[in-house]
């Protein structure tokens, strides 16, 4: 996995992105886990809470999946296409800080069925044109990423 660093903010480039706030990565299984990218857990500041849809709850596009809330901030997690949570992250719900510290591997927040595959990447971007138009981002919200520690 080749992974862009801008900004002190980790950017892997074989995740899909909705240029926002999450990222997306297909699974084998024809599944999707979901998760906030590097630079969204930084805006974010500490994470507090987490709070996460039921297993077996269907959500439309833009929907909220989950919400996070820290000491400055609280906000859902919009679903990136129309499905049914088959996971949650039990282990995030318990820590919510390991976001803020592990947001790409143990911080997943959900996986995701999809309920059309063939459209479910349709309004998320990969590869190198994620990575630039995420730097955009970083550079518009004037973003300096940094992990907070266990």
């Amino acid at each position: 996995m080749a992974i862009s660093e801008y900004r002190g903010c980790e950017l892997p480039e074989d995740l899909w992105y909705d240029l926002d706030y999450i990222w997306v990565r297909p699974e084998p299984d024809g599944l999707y886990r979901i998760g906030i990218t590097d630079p969204s857990q930084t805006m974010a500041g500490r994470i507090q809470h987490v709070s996460i849809r039921r297993v077996g709850t269907h959500r439309r596009w833009k929907k909220p999946l989950a919400s996070l809330e820290s000491g400055k901030w609280a906000g859902g997690i919009p679903a990136p296409f129309d499905g049914v949570i088959v996971e949650r992250n039990q282990q995030v719900l318990d820590r919510p800080d390991l976001v803020n510290i592990a947001p790409y591997t143990a911080a997943w927040l959900v996986v995701v069925r999809p309920d059309d595959p063939g459209r479910a990447l349709e309004h998320l971007v990969t590869g190198s044109d994620a990575v630039e138009q995420l730097k955009a981002w970083i550079d518009r919200y004037d973003v300096q990423c940094m992990r907070c520690s266990d």
